[in-house]
């Protein structure tokens, strides 16, 4: 994943997040989740823009696989844009819930796989079935990681291209216009259109 140090690194060091827009004033962070919360779609690309990076780091440091970082940092940021209700500036930043939310996804996905390690161990040692609540859990997990991936299905291939390209690969909206060699009003739209039809998938997958 591609990351912008120089500026990321700069915004890390400031207590309250600041974030600014191509054509608008600079926002917070609390600000725009508080936006996002009400289906603002322009606020959530601009929190997806700072946070991503962010997000990504802290996956890679807990899972130390690129890939498996790649997947919860979509997770992550998928499940900001549907709780962004839940965010109370009065418990503490928006990066700091963001980040939580990051940490936990990313710690849960280290423990599922010592989990499942663990019980195949068993399984080979004792030839006997694990325990149901242990089979349950892992079963879970992986639905959800189906679901995610049934629903990027239900993208268009053009909005499928822009989120993966965003999610994955990391890149800005700039950097993802360049790719395609699309204007970047369009690659937003397009990342925006896929994020909501992901949200409404998700959703009715529950």
């Amino acid at each position: 994943m591609m990351l912008d140090k120089g500026g990321a690194a700069r915004r890390h060091d400031q207590p309250h997040l600041r974030i600014a827009g191509e054509n608008a004033e600079a926002e917070t962070a609390e600000q725009l989740v508080h936006r996002t919360a009400l289906g603002e779609e322009d606020a959530f690309a601009s929190l997806y823009d700072f946070m991503a990076p962010r997000v990504y780091g802290l996956c890679l440091r807990v899972l130390r696989d690129p890939a498996q970082a790649e997947e919860v940092t979509q997770e992550v940021l998928i499940e900001v844009w549907r709780t962004a209700t839940r965010f109370d500036q009065q418990r503490g930043t928006a990066g700091a819930w963001v980040t939580t939310i990051a940490h936990r996804r990313a710690v849960d996905r280290v423990r599922s796989a010592q989990a499942a390690g663990d019980r195949e161990r068993r399984a080979a040692a004792e030839s006997v079935e694990p325990e149901y609540d242990a089979v349950a859990e892992t079963a879970a997990s992986r639905l959800e990681h189906r679901q995610v991936r049934r629903c990027m299905k239900t993208l268009t291939g053009l909005q499928r291209q822009a989120v993966t390209l965003a999610y994955y690969g990391g890149h800005t909206y700039r950097q993802v216009a360049t790719l395609l060699e699309t204007a970047v009003p369009t690659v937003k739209s397009r990342i925006r259109d896929g994020l909501i039809k992901l949200r409404d998938c998700l959703e009715a997958a529950r």
